[in-house]
């Protein structure tokens, strides 16, 4: 297997003042942040493992303090100089790149690929799936980078279909374990009878079936990263063993008293609250504190402002690579029905209704009838009839529970949806399930 480069830290020198929204955008782009506003006795001190850049920031920055501040650099002719605001600046010549107000992403990242070259640009094509440039993904990304080089557990919580798959491949990929498998497991999706081998592997005949010897998936991950999603359905004998594999770094195929070791770095997701599952029961407590070390939050697509819109563009263009549609685009009143919905499916629900409305659209630009969405005067004549069916579902939902004697699975029996669903519409609807038990 090829060597895995070397991952460098980056950091950014700021000669000037930046802006909180400008420090969130280098964090988010993976960069530490040192900021020099006054050039009087002060040193430039570099570490040689690090890639290194200076930013001159030009817009409030007079004679005197600009000779200053290049009097400081003159020691450092190697450094990369880096302008930013004031197009007619003096720097021209000095300059590697001209940065312009806002500050995004898109510009630091082109930074970074001057710097490094050939080399790796650290999480620049891992972080491209979260596309968002909201204050709410800017701390995911900086997150990512902090949580990326440490090997710990991670817990990404956050609603369905936020992409917390994706977030959990940005680690992995970020991480020094990315030349190694990256295996993602649906706990709610194993069969009960089967999660122990399904994770842990089989010898041949430790049950009925057991045909050969079977590896776990723990194991066809060593030296790499595992992802848990919905680590809340996880039976608790299943819990139990992986808890070992957390604290030992060891685990036993069913029907063997082997012991076997493996290196993974375990990233386990939830859309359920994993507190209450404790409380409940349902939850091994000391599994939760191991997995609970560097929590991820994924926000929610309507907390995310703008990026609505910028999802649905990407979502549309990557569409149209694919296939032969005639949307290129959307109208005003699609653009509006982006920002008034609750998108309760999150990211995932947004991208089928892009992908939906390309193939049955009929027009350049896609309008809020192809994303089969009301437009905001609809929706606000409607209103009166959305509150009667919130709370008719409200009173299903808890009636059921109190005949099944809240017994999750038979409630989702005999409501024909899955146990996901329950814990998502009793979430959604603000019941308590330890609080309503007798």
């Amino acid at each position: 297997m090829a060597a895995v480069p070397e991952i460098r830290p980056r950091c950014m020198i700021w000669l000037g003042r930046p802006t909180i929204q400008e420090r969130e955008v280098l964090a988010a782009a993976g960069w530490d942040l040192r900021v020099i506003e006054n050039p009087c006795d002060t040193r430039i001190g570099l570490r040689g493992s690090d890639r290194v850049a200076a930013l001159m920031d030009l817009r409030h920055a007079d004679a005197e303090w600009l000779a200053a501040m290049q009097a400081l650099l003159s020691r450092h002719s190697d450094l990369p100089l880096v302008a930013f605001g004031d197009e007619a600046g003096p720097l021209d010549s000095e300059c590697l790149l001209r940065l312009r107000e806002p500050l995004d992403l898109a510009q630091i990242q082109r930074l970074a690929q001057i710097i490094d070259g050939d080399h790796l640009v650290r999480g620049s094509a891992s972080t491209d799936s979260l596309v968002g440039g909201s204050a709410a993904m800017l701390a995911v990304r900086a997150n990512l980078h902090k949580f990326a080089p440490v090997e710990l557990p991670v817990l990404v919580t956050g609603e369905t279909g936020t992409g917390k798959e994706l977030a959990a491949r940005a680690l992995h990929e970020m991480s020094t374990r990315r030349g190694r498998p990256f295996v993602a497991i649906n706990c709610g999706a194993l069969p009960a009878s089967l999660v122990q081998s399904e994770l842990f592997g089989h010898e041949k005949g430790a049950f009925t079936g057991a045909a050969a010897r079977r590896i776990g998936l723990f194991e066809a991950a060593d030296g790499g990263t595992v992802f848990l999603d919905e680590i809340g359905d996880l039976p608790l004998d299943a819990q139990t063993n992986l808890l070992r594999v957390l604290q030992e770094g060891t685990l036993e195929r069913v029907g063997s008293h082997h012991t076997i070791r493996v290196d993974v770095r375990v990233v386990a997701a939830t859309h359920v609250d994993l507190e209450e599952a404790v409380t409940q029961g349902r939850f091994r407590q000391d599994l939760f504190y191991r997995l609970d070390v560097l929590r991820l939050h994924m926000p929610p697509l309507r907390e995310r402002g703008d990026d609505v819109e910028l999802l649905a563009k990407h979502f549309l263009a990557r569409f149209r690579e694919q296939h032969r549609v005639r949307a290129r685009g959307f109208d005003a009143s699609a653009r509006r029905v982006l920002r008034s919905h609750g998108w309760p499916g999150n990211v995932r629900e947004l991208m089928n209704r892009v992908r939906r409305a390309a193939v049955v659209g009929e027009s350049d630009l896609l309008d809020a009838q192809a994303l089969q969405l009301q437009d905001a005067a609809e929706a606000a004549a409607s209103d009166g009839l959305g509150e009667v069916r919130v709370q008719a579902e409200r009173e299903a939902i808890l009636a059921t529970l109190r005949d099944s004697g809240f017994n999750v699975s038979e409630c989702a029996r005999r409501l024909r949806v899955s146990r996901v669903t329950v814990y998502r519409l009793c979430k959604k609807h603000r019941l308590a399930l330890g609080a309503l038990r007798p």
